[in-house]
């Protein structure tokens, strides 16, 4: 899956969850949920697409890292709201699955990313050291 695709169906899952959401507004504690839910869940997508301008792969990082815990956020709520019963269960099923899907997507990058900046910082100090031996 590349970058535009993925920030697709971040976006694809924010809506999804504001749908859910909205639905909740009926009570107190649907408000209240439905808020952190939609909160949750656009912060995955637009944190996603703002680690994707990054400059440096320590931005890009960082933001991830955002995404990640956003993304299971998410995951909680959608938890919570399985347990309380206030959401169809094959909604919930649904958005559970793919909330999880997406942590999965964004812990694996974050590992990938910390390996690659940790080789590349080895291969930095390797040809600084041959450098210093060659002058």
């Amino acid at each position: 899956m590349n970058k535009s695709e993925l920030q697709e169906r971040t976006k694809r899952f924010a809506h999804r969850c504001v749908k859910a959401g909205l639905a909740l507004l009926g009570d107190s504690l649907g408000r209240q949920i439905g808020r952190q839910l939609i909160r949750s869940s656009t912060s995955v997508a637009a944190n996603y697409r703002s680690a994707c301008i990054s400059q440096r792969k320590a931005a890009f990082l960082s933001k991830i890292g955002i995404v990640v815990e956003e993304a299971d956020e998410t995951s909680f709520w959608i938890e919570f709201l399985m347990e309380e019963g206030l959401l169809s269960e094959r909604l919930d099923q649904e958005l559970l699955r793919e909330a999880r899907e997406l942590v999965s997507i964004f812990v694996a990058t974050q590992k990938t990313l910390r390996k690659n900046l940790k080789n590349d910082a080895s291969a930095g100090k390797a040809t600084k050291r041959t450098l210093k031996i060659e002058n």
